[in-house]
């Protein structure tokens, strides 16, 4: 069952592991990498779930959940490794992957892309219903909206039922905005990650969340459903879940910072190992 604190704390925990490292000697660790659109991130959990240590970097290696700049991908996944090997002065060497609903048919080229930078892939799963290991839910749908696509898992007695996913994610809030204001997309970006303006920009993307929103009522339809809950990058703009209530027309949930749910949930999957000194 979602519990709105725990996940709260949880994720807290994960947010100071990207600067704070806690690993006790001798524990097992999990590993989890989110090859997004916009970043890649690794999360690092010991064998009780506890947040360890993790890494993220910007990164447009990816569209549409689909790695199309696979060096690119590797040497950034090298990098997050180095750094987490570093900060914890072991070796990584088992880590979990997901994929966007309906991309599965990209499954072995992230694969390669973990393997490359020298882990073994040990679990491969949908990025909503990693997020679950997160939030818990019995009963709903997670909606996890990245950088490219708009994804979702309906649950009914904490069995996923449906999965589905559609472009449309992030980067098109910010092809909309610097369209809107006239500068780069790389400026836009900033715009979209500014909490300050967001209540400024909302109206302005209000189109195209409007638009995710359809995605999630048109393959929801027909399913009993109570309460949404949303994660994923995307997700971090103030009010979207207010627009996404009134749009899908049932109670939607948002936990502090979405943006680390799903690679925390991909971690947590993950078969514990003990790493190499």
């Amino acid at each position: 069952m979602y519990d709105e604190h725990q996940v709260k704390v949880f994720i807290d925990k994960v947010e100071k592991s990207l600067t704070n490292t806690s690993y006790i000697k001798g524990k097992r660790l999990k590993v989890g990498v989110d090859l997004g659109t916009a970043y890649i991130v690794m999360v690092v959990l010991d064998e009780d779930n506890e947040p360890v240590a993790a890494e993220l970097k910007f990164a447009s290696v990816l569209r549409d959940g689909v790695v199309v700049d696979y060096t690119g991908a590797l040497s950034i996944v090298k990098e997050l490794k180095a750094k987490l090997e570093k900060r914890l002065g072991v070796e990584l060497i088992h880590a979990a992957i997901a994929m966007p609903p309906g991309t599965e048919g990209s499954t072995r080229t992230h694969s390669y892309v973990v393997e490359g930078a020298g882990m073994e892939v040990t679990n491969v799963l949908d990025e909503p219903t990693a997020a679950n290991n997160v939030l818990g839910i019995r009963d709903g749908v997670v909606i996890d909206i990245g950088g490219g696509t708009t994804g979702l898992a309906i649950f009914e007695g904490s069995k996923v039922v449906y999965v589905a996913d559609e472009p449309t994610g992030g980067t098109h809030l910010s092809l909309v905005l610097a369209g809107n204001y006239k500068v780069s997309f790389e400026e836009a970006e900033k715009i979209k990650t500014d909490p300050k303006r967001h209540r400024e920009i909302l109206p302005v993307v209000k189109a195209v969340v409007e638009k995710m929103a359809h995605i999630v009522k048109t393959h929801t339809k027909g399913y009993t459903l109570n309460t949404a809950y949303m994660c994923g990058g995307t997700c971090c703009l103030t009010g979207i879940e207010s627009v996404f209530e009134k749009a899908v027309g049932i109670t939607t949930v948002k936990p502090e910072n979405p943006f680390l749910v799903t690679p925390a949930g991909i971690a947590m999957s993950c078969m514990p190992f003990m790493p190499v000194a």
